[in-house]
């Protein structure tokens, strides 16, 4: 990254001055925002900085980061709990969930630092028309209409929450869902969107966070059971990179802070709804908000 920024309200005394550290993220449009921040960042405090993100798929970053091809990334609570450390149900309070995470993760050489209020979670969401026709307001309601309906309730989901714990799968198990594989259409992250607009499935997977709920005007089904885990988006570094330049801690807790569902939706609508750029975004929102300056 080369972004000529300076130290605004953070970055002071340019703790990371002869640090190269290389930043990462998953390929979607909030990981590639949030990367982008992490990159600036640390930039202020003087760090030279490699961009690595839009990694495919959630393995391909974390591993990067745990193998030290990569330095740090922001990444989400629940799919540490979930995903990485395999465990079957999350912790409902966010904050032990953290905890819990971090501890876990220590083991593997990756420290979680404090999190943000960020909680970019599953959701399943309709379009205006099919939500006047069945009028499904929650996910216990969408399984009542798959029972009572076979052939209703069509979804379109990504390939990975299709085969995830905390995906699709754990969501037909909780709520005594069973849906024929013919009514799961596979498809881009970013497909669902326009598909479920259009009225082309039912119901599609969404993330809470994302700017075209609003801008499509979809209703999203209220997770009455409380299925699906918190996503805090939370910054993970290398432990031994944090022992060896420990100002990233201090660095990156300001902007961690102001991230929240609000900020995200809109930066990731910059993205998805008006087609900007992720890092210029992502620069934007950081010289706004007078962490850095140019």
């Amino acid at each position: 990254m080369a972004d000529g920024v300076r130290p605004g309200s953070i970055g002071r005394d340019r703790p990371l001055a002869g640090a190269r550290l290389t930043v990462t993220s998953k390929e979607f449009t909030e990981q590639l925002i949030l990367g982008a921040i992490m990159g600036i960042a640390f930039q202020a405090a003087g760090a030279d900085v490699v961009d690595r993100t839009g990694i495919q798929g959630s393995i391909g970053s974390r591993e990067a980061v745990r193998g030290g091809d990569a330095d740090a990334q922001f990444e989400y609570t629940g799919t540490g709990w979930i995903t990485y450390l395999g465990n079957s149900a999350p912790i409902p309070d966010p904050e032990r969930q953290w905890r819990a995470v971090r501890d876990a993760d220590l083991r593997n050489g990756l420290t979680w630092l404090p999190p943000s209020r960020l909680n970019n979670t599953y959701a399943l969401a309709m379009n205006r028309a099919r939500f006047r026709r069945y009028g499904t307001r929650t996910l216990s309601e969408v399984a009542a209409l798959a029972g009572k309906h076979p052939g209703a309730v069509t979804l379109c989901v990504e390939g990975e929450f299709a085969n995830r714990a905390d995906g699709l799968p754990g969501m037909e198990q909780a709520y005594g869902m069973s849906l024929p594989a013919r009514d799961v259409t596979q498809m881009d992250t970013g497909i669902i969107y326009t598909q479920v607009a259009k009225g082309a499935c039912a119901y599609g997977e969404v993330f809470t966070t994302d700017g075209r709920i609003a801008s499509m005007d979809l209703a999203v089904m209220d997770d009455d059971r409380k299925f699906f885990p918190d996503y805090n988006a939370t910054p993970v570094v290398n432990t031994k990179v944090l022992e060896k330049w420990p100002a990233i801690a201090a660095v990156i807790a300001p902007v961690t802070r102001r991230l929240d569902n609000t900020v995200a939706r809109t930066l990731n609508a910059r993205v998805d709804v008006d087609g900007e750029d992720p890092h210029q975004v992502a620069l934007d929102w950081m010289k706004r908000e007078g962490f850095v300056r140019k």
